[in-house]
């Protein structure tokens, strides 16, 4: 009897099992993940091989082959010339001093207007997205202006100041819609425990949001790293450049061979990929820490 009952049973699964293996729709979904997924690494591969080729294999070559040997001179020279390191420094401690100054703004603004329940929240919160959606050329004028007033003007404090803002205006919306759902029970507790504004903010709002926190100094770092046309406009000397505007201007004002292009776009763009890379856990527990809740 028992033989005989389990074997229809047996017989419905295998078929639908037989489907699941052999579905095509998942083959076709992986191969278009990987066919994005060339299509996003194809250029950064073109550049590494290109950076590590002499000008003669690049010529005799073209830009698809490979390197008969690795040729490093390109990389060298570039570093060099453009004195790559002082402007790696300038732009990993501008990024850094922005990302951990728009995310602290940010929290105290959003704690203000999402939990504080201050008056005229909607118009904060609008203002800073208006602020937020305003493009960079409206605002070139008069923070030159300023600059110049306060004596800022080419350096490295005035592009912290500007993006920390810029930065913030979004952190401060998007945090704000974070906080508003934040669970009263546990402001509740705080507050019977006896804990006053700031301890309630620092010993149970920010550690509840630590994920969306990290997610945001990640964006902030990358988003200002990247910036080219305000640090274009405010950091006129050398030694104040960072690493886009350095390479902006060399490439505009001095001929280079394609080689020591291909090196300065692989040199600029492995200090942000490998910052992404290395809080790439950070940006996976944000998310699905807002899926979850």
């Amino acid at each position: 009897m028992t033989l005989t009952a389990n074997r229809p049973s047996a017989t419905k699964d295998a078929p639908a099992k037989a489907v699941k293996r052999t579905n095509p729709v998942r083959f076709v979904i992986l191969a278009a993940l990987l066919a994005l997924l060339l299509i996003v690494i194809a250029p950064l591969l073109i550049i590494t091989i290109n950076a590590v080729k002499s000008p003669a294999d690049y010529a005799s070559g073209g830009p698809l082959s490979l390197p008969p040997h690795l040729y490093w001179d390109g990389i060298v020279d570039f570093w060099n010339r453009v004195s790559f390191g002082e402007k790696l420094w300038n732009s990993f401690i501008t990024s850094f001093t922005v990302a951990v100054l728009g995310v602290l703004l940010s929290v105290l603004n959003a704690y203000a207007l999402g939990i504080g329940k201050v008056k005229g929240r909607l118009w904060f919160l609008v203002f800073f997205l208006v602020a937020n959606l305003l493009p960079q050329e409206v605002l070139v004028y008069p923070l030159y202006f300023l600059s110049k007033e306060v004596g800022l003007y080419d350096s490295l404090i005035s592009i912290v100041i500007i993006f920390t803002v810029i930065q913030a205006a979004f952190g401060t919306y998007l945090l704000t819609s974070v906080y508003q759902e934040f669970p009263t029970e546990l402001l509740d507790a705080a507050d019977v425990d006896g804990a006053g504004k700031l301890r309630t903010l620092w010993n149970v709002v920010v550690p509840v949001s630590r994920p969306t926190l990290g997610v945001l100094f990640t964006f902030f770092f990358i988003w200002t790293w990247n910036e080219f046309f305000l640090p274009l406009v405010f950091l006129v000397s050398n030694e104040n450049q960072t690493v886009p505007v350095a390479l902006g201007v060399l490439q505009g004002d001095r001929l280079m061979d394609v080689t020591m292009t291909s090196s300065s776009g692989l040199i600029g763009i492995l200090p942000a990929l490998l910052f992404f890379l290395i809080f790439q856990r950070t940006l996976t527990r944000g998310i699905t820490a807002g899926a979850i809740k």
